[in-house]
């Protein structure tokens, strides 16, 4: 894994961890709702990170 492929998890996973956090706390509904979707996409993308394969540049 290369060095900005693995910066990028770990801004995933930092977002992941905040968007946890602060769903814990007293939101109103449309603020749950727009960090519930948020942790959706952080997740998605994380997966799609790990799922995508590097190719070696010539």
């Amino acid at each position: 894994m290369n060095d900005e492929k693995l910066a990028r998890l770990r801004a995933h996973d930092s977002n992941i961890s905040r968007y946890r956090r602060l769903l814990k706390t007293n939101l109103s509904d449309i603020e749950r709702r727009f960090l519930e979707r948020r942790l959706s996409e952080e997740r998605s993308a994380v997966e799609s990170l790990v799922s995508s394969r590097s190719h070696p540049t010539d």
